[in-house]
């Protein structure tokens, strides 16, 4: 499928035009100083599929904990042993928003959202991301609401000290 493919455009061009000159001059194409192209290794054979799937399954449950926990403390999770159940926690939160990120550029570029994937995996996995958003949103603004802030990424005194 075309959406699990990928191509960036990088915004400067090989003769080191300003960026004005480079924008007229786009359209022509001088021999030379066309943009240079960035492609994406591996878009085509799954990994980036079975990685936001191992990722997206793994972090969808982590999410859930942390927000019952900052609803119900009003403090994230634990930092825990090293520091690794915090880490745990930020990158959870990293890969649901790059999953629905990703799923928004298919949808725009496509006009319908990421394949299934294997098992439908993939599909389940992009439905649960846009449901931990939701989530987020809503019990992040109940927490703003009932203690008049957001827990920063880091462990603060307030919460761990």
């Amino acid at each position: 499928m075309e959406a699990s493919r990928m191509v960036l455009v990088w915004p400067i061009s090989r003769c080191n035009m300003g960026r004005k000159h480079w924008i007229e001059s786009h359209s022509h194409r001088r021999r030379g100083c066309s943009p240079m192209a960035l492609k994406i290794v591996g878009m085509s054979n799954g990994v980036v599929e079975k990685a936001a799937i191992g990722g997206g399954l793994i972090s969808t449950p982590v999410i859930a904990w942390s927000l019952y926990t900052l609803k119900t403390t009003g403090c994230g999770l634990p930092p825990g042993p090293g520091g690794s159940i915090g880490a745990l926690e930020g990158v959870s939160y990293l890969v649901v928003v790059a999953i629905v990120g990703w799923s928004l550029y298919t949808k725009a570029k496509t006009g319908s959202g990421l394949p299934n994937g294997p098992l439908g995996l993939l599909g389940a996995v992009e439905g649960l991301s846009y449901l931990a958003l939701l989530a987020i949103a809503l019990v992040f603004a109940l927490q703003y609401l009932d203690k008049g802030y957001i827990p920063g990424p880091l462990p603060a005194d307030q919460c761990f000290g």
